[in-house]
């Protein structure tokens, strides 16, 4: 099997924590040939979309040790078109340029991409959460997207909390998270106008959630892959601290689904596949969708450690199946033909 990671740099990969090197080692260590590159390497040339790809050489001499791995892993650089891949990964930082997912619109019919660039246009962003609605149960805390800051104010004022979590939409890894409190009346429009208004005259998108009772006690990451919970861990966040991501201070803890969770993770799996969203990591407060991270979602590292296993086996599994079935349905629609 070919396959392609479109990711940040190599060199910037810390080996004990990330997610990406996970995966790449598993489908080295199955003698796939595997190539890495950034979305700036992207090119189309005469209709032909290619990326300029550091492919790993030797991959039967691959390391079992991922930091040894990542330290002795030799490439062959050049341009390949990305018509030739099977599979495509997006594993890049949030937030995703969308002129990426234009490059990537004229392979879609014949690479398998994780996440589809159709998912990835709708779930690009923290408003792509707020499709989760459903009259008869509330699966995501009241949230409003805006960057109109009296209409903000007036959300604050009436809101029936004391307080509420105001975010970026579109920043990641627990930046820009901060708890909005209503008392607090005399600084708040000087806050919502330090995070929308920007020194060239533009403006930024904030999100302003309902705070969630049991936040202070921190959150569930769970991990999807094909509408199924796969793996999950507790996130407290650091003394004083609102957030729980690791990348922000916070610690992690083992943590068993329960059966009512897993109904909760498998009825959100079904709009994930549906919209094209094959991987992604949800986090859950108190029984209440906060996110759904669709580009590059990590914590396989971490999951892997607390539960003694290796997520990536089963990630890589899935992507094999899902190619074998596209083979079989082109060898199908020949066959008809």
């Amino acid at each position: 099997m070919k396959i392609c990671f479109i990711m940040y740099p190599w060199e910037s990969i810390n080996p004990r924590r990330d997610s990406s090197l996970r995966l790449v080692h598993e489908c080295v260590r199955r003698g796939y040939d595997v190539a890495i590159t950034n979305p700036s390497n992207l090119t189309i040339r005469d209709s032909i979309t290619y990326s300029y790809c550091q492919t790993i050489v030797n991959p039967d001499r691959v390391s079992i040790g991922i930091s040894t791995f990542h330290k002795n892993c030799k490439f062959k650089r050049g341009m390949r078109e990305l018509q030739e891949f099977d599979v495509i990964f997006m594993r890049d930082n949030p937030p995703l340029d969308p002129l990426v997912l234009n490059f990537l619109d004229s392979i879609r019919e014949d690479v398998f991409i994780v996440n589809a660039i159709r998912g990835l246009r709708e779930a690009n962003n923290k408003i792509y959460t707020a499709a989760y609605y459903y009259p008869e149960h509330e699966i995501i805390p009241a949230t409003h997207v805006s960057k109109n800051i009296d209409y903000l104010l007036k959300v604050i004022k009436e809101s029936d909390s004391d307080k509420m979590i105001m975010k970026q939409l579109n920043g990641y890894g627990g930046s820009g998270v901060i708890i909005v409190e209503k008392s607090a009346v005399n600084n708040i429009r000087s806050l919502l106008e330090f995070y929308i208004k920007k020194s060239n005259g533009e403006s930024n998108y904030v999100i302003l959630q309902d705070y969630v009772e049991g936040a202070e006690n921190g959150d569930i990451r769970v991990l999807m892959l094909g509408g199924k919970p796969i793996g999950a861990l507790r996130r407290r966040p650091a003394s004083g601290d609102v957030r729980s991501n690791i990348s922000a201070g916070g610690s992690i803890e083992k943590y068993r689904l329960s059966s009512d969770e897993k109904k909760f993770c498998k009825k959100i799996g079904k709009k994930l596949v549906n919209d094209g969203i094959y991987f992604a990591g949800l986090d859950i407060i108190n029984g209440k969708l906060i996110e759904v991270n669709v580009l590059s979602p990590g914590t396989i590292t971490d999951i892997n450690r607390l539960n003694n296993t290796k997520l990536q086996i089963k990630i890589v599994d899935y992507l094999e199946k899902m190619v074998a079935q596209i083979e079989k349905a082109k060898e199908n629609e020949i066959t008809k033909a």
